[in-house]
Order: C-alpha cells, then sequence, then structure tokens
C-alpha cells in the first residue's frame, strides 16, 4: 500500500497536480483503501489513528465525482466541533480550486443570517456542526438537502455518542435515501459498528476499512508517552516546571495543553500568561471569532502555546505541534487517543506528558489497558517546583478573582439555560437548583476552613 501512487487509485490529473501542490504525494493506508470503493460507488465505513489522512480519503473522491456533475448541494460533510469543521473546508477548497469549488461552512456562534444567504446560494460542499445545521432545516426553507449525492459524518463515533442524536434525526428526515454514506473516525466503537442500522444504509455492500494496527496499539510508534505524578493541589506548578524542562530541549516547538472544563482552561491561560508563557485559550465560551484567531494565531506560530478543553481533541492537524500535556486527564481512553494524536502526526515524533495526581491512577491504568501501552514516568525537578509554587498559586488565585469580576460566569448560566430549554426542562428551575448546589458548596468549603484555621 506504502508504494501506491494517487495515480493508482484512478484519480483525474488535476486532482493529482493539487495534491503534489500541497505535498501530500504518496497515498496512505485508508485513502489507498477507501478511495477506489468510494470512487465505485460503495458506502464506506472507515477507522485509522489520528494522523492517517482521513479527509483526504473522503475529499478527493466526492471532489472528483463532483467534476464530472456539478451541481447545488452535492455534499454534506457533518462534524462534531466548529474547529474540525473550518479545517475540512480548508482542505476541500485547496484541492477544488480548479473547478471553483463553493463551500459553505455551518456552525454555532456565527451570524445565522449570513449563513442562510450562503445556503441559499446552493454550494458545492457544505460542512456542518449538526446543532447549526439543524437550526436551519426548522428555521427557513431557501435552502435543500434532497439531492446531496454524499453524507460524510467526520469523527462519527462522537457524533453519534448520543449528544447530537436530535439533530442528527432532523437532518436524515430531508436527506435523500439514495447517497452515498461515509464514516469516519480515529476510533473504532460501538456506536460506528452500528452505523449502517442508524442511517438504514440501502445498499447491499458496505466497503470496511480499520487500520491493521487498530487492534494493537491505539497510538502511534513516534509518540513519546510519559505521566508526571504529583499532589492535586500543586498539580499547576508541575505544569509549569514540565513546561519549562521541555522549553529547556525544544524552545520552539508548539505545545496544546488540555483541560476538562471551560472555567479550567480561562483561568489556567490567565495564569500562564501572567507567569510568562504566552498562550492563547480555546473552549466553548469563547466567541466563535475569537475561536478562529486563536487557533490562527496558534497554527500560524504567533502564539506556541495553546490551552483547550476538548473542542480542539478531534481532527486538527497543526504539523508544528511537538508536544500534549494533559493537564486533567480525561475520563474516557478513547479521548486521550484523540487528544495525543494532536502531536506525532504523518510520522513525525512527538511528545505527551500527563499530570497525574493519586486520584487519578484508575484512570491512568485504563488508558494504559486501552492503548496496550505503559506510559514511562517522567521525573521532574522537586526542587523547582519548590520555588515557583508560591508564585503560581498567588497568580492562580488572581486570576479565579479576576474571571469572577468578569462577565464570564453570566454567559455560563446563559448557555446553561439554552441547552436546558433544548432539553426541555424549566431554566428557571434549573438555575434555582444550580444556585442551591453551589451555595450548599460554598458552605462545605467554609466548613473545611475554619476546621483548619482551628487546628
Amino acid at each position: 500500500m506504502a508504494e501506491q501512487s494517487f495515480q493508482d487509485l484512478k484519480l483525474d490529473s488535476w486532482i493529482l497536480k493539487q495534491c503534489t501542490a500541497i505535498g501530500v504525494k504518496h497515498p496512505t493506508s485508508i485513502q489507498a483503501s477507501c478511495i477506489p470503493k468510494i470512487l465505485a460507488g460503495k458506502d464506506c465505513i472507515g477507522a485509522a489513528k489520528t494522523g492517517s489522512g482521513k479527509t483526504l480519503a473522503f475529499a478527493l473522491p466526492i471532489i472528483q465525482k463532483l467534476s464530472e456533475d456539478p451541481y447545488g448541494i452535492f455534499g454534506l460533510i457533518l462534524t462534531p466541533t466548529r474547529e474540525l469543521a473550518f479545517q475540512i473546508a480548508d482542505q476541500f477548497a485547496v484541492i477544488g480550486k480548479p473547478i471553483n469549488l463553493k463551500i459553505c461552512v455551518i456552525v454555532g456562534g456565527m451570524d445565522m443570517v449570513e449563513q442562510g444567504i450562503q445556503l441559499s446560494k446552493r454550494p458545492h460542499i457544505v460542512v456542518a456542526t449538526p446543532g447549526r445545521l439543524a437550526d436551519h432545516l426548522e428555521s427557513c426553507n431557501t435552502f435543500s438537502l434532497s439531492k446531496i449525492q454524499f453524507l460524510v459524518l467526520d469523527e462519527a463515533d462522537r457524533l453519534l455518542s448520543g449528544q447530537f442524536d436530535d439533530h442528527i434525526k432532523t437532518i436524515f428526515k430531508v436527506l435523500p435515501r439514495q447517497r452515498q454514506n461515509l464514516f469516519f473516525s480515529a476510533t473504532i466503537t460501538d456506536a460506528l459498528e452500528k452505523l449502517k442500522e442508524v442511517v438504514e444504509v440501502t445498499k447491499t455492500e458496505v466497503f470496511m476499512y480499520e487500520a491493521p494496527s487498530q487492534t494493537d496499539a491505539a497510538t502511534v510508534e513516534e509518540l513519546d508517552q510519559q505521566y508526571v505524578l504529583c499532589p492535586k493541589d500543586v498539580k499547576d506548578a508541575y505544569l509549569v516546571q514540565a513546561i519549562r524542562e521541555f522549553r529547556g530541549t525544544d524552545a520552539k516547538g508548539n505545545i496544546i495543553i488540555f483541560t476538562n472544563t471551560c472555567r479550567t482552561c480561562h483561568v489556567l491561560s490567565m495564569t500562564l500568561n501572567e507567569v510568562g508563557f504566552e498562550n492563547v485559550a480555546l473552549h466553548g465560551m469563547i466567541p466563535q471569532i475569537q475561536r478562529l484567531t486563536a487557533l490562527a494565531r496558534f497554527k500560524s506560530n504567533t502564539v506556541r502555546i495553546l490551552i483547550a478543553t476538548d473542542v480542539a481533541s478531534r481532527g486538527l492537524d497543526i504539523p508544528t505541534v511537538a508536544l500534549v500535556i494533559n493537564h486533567t486527564l480525561p475520563k474516557l481512553p478513547k479521548e486521550y487517543i484523540h487528544r495525543v494524536g494532536r502531536t506525532a502526526r504523518a510520522g513525525r515524533c512527538g511528545k505527551a506528558i500527563s499530570l497525574v495526581t493519586p486520584y487519578d491512577i484508575t484512570l491512568l491504568q485504563k488508558i494504559e489497558e486501552h492503548i496496550h501501552v505503559s506510559l514511562k514516568e517522567m521525573q521532574v525537578d522537586d526542587a523547582e517546583v519548590g520555588k515557583i509554587f508560591a508564585q503560581v498559586s498567588l497568580t492562580k488565585s488572581e486570576s479565579y478573582m479576576r474571571l469572577d469580576e468578569s462577565d464570564f460566569f453570566e454567559k455560563s448560566l446563559i448557555n446553561k439555560r439554552k441547552k436546558w430549554i433544548l432539553e426541555g426542562l424549566d431554566p428557571d428551575e434549573e438555575e434555582a437548583k444550580l444556585l442551591k448546589s453551589k451555595l450548599k458548596n460554598k458552605k462545605r468549603k467554609k466548613q473545611k476552613t475554619d476546621e483548619c484555621t482551628v487546628k
């Protein structure tokens, strides 16, 4: 497979030129396996490790088929995150430039009226997150998806995990039964296995590709995976020291730090900026324009540290990422795979460091069991951690205070109320429950503080 060329896959010469222009000369295993089957009209389910070229595996054949009979909305690509939607659109734009390919990105956080105008102009390809596309289908009739030839679910396991079920159903109701269905993901799950039933595939033959190494280690060999064992209350000081030690060996490599919540992400970003590590944050509470700006600054190496929630864990291809740090271990092993997959892509080397507290040992063991790799313990200079602990802790406390004074929590509450309404819950009742819970937590913390003071 490795010695095959794109020409062997029966791709048009103009597409071959575009691939060469972006430095893609030989197909990866998933591309060599899936592209001929898609060109032959088969539905396809594909799973391969992050960085294996899944996007081009479906983009190239779709663009070739479109060039033979260009019209209206030809293909619909659904993806779970906004950033991934824009990245996919960029790849389609580069390959489809010679045929003046028209692409429309439909994601939340952007002007719906402007998006509606773009959809009414019947672009060739629509790349969307399910929620925003469902909103358009329910609120206007200026466009139709009834004649699409291709439906793509990128990161299919995430899209079918339950979070997007209502939106997916809304979208599927307006799609034609006769279409090609293409489903791709980095992780094979039960949801991915049952895709044929979920979308009611009408064809008798479905091609399924699973990378041979998928059954062994779920991460690439070029990835150096380590963990740092640290006390919970000193984790941020260990994070700073880990970055300092990495910078001692790699002064310019880009770093992505993953956290578990928007609040933690924002505070950590503020803290690291104050202690001398310039960074940008990426999470769901940041307006979309600012998210795109932050990502652009990181991709262009203007800023070399990105602090993010799992909105950045799927599909983002940034070649300069040399280190991924898990500030908080994810609850699910497959999310760990997606996070560390942001580095060591396309044969490059990379490093992943996870900060592990005594409370995280079980999570670490589950991850190691899932990926069939034992992480190596990384020794961090404890003496240096001791020197910076007070400064980091004080800076973090000040960051929390500044966050309290901003409208961050007000925006968070607005988002929560929207979510409750969509779930059919009474937002006033849910807000009262949330306030009651917060008051209980404050009282509990005050009691602990008083007990410590007495002791």
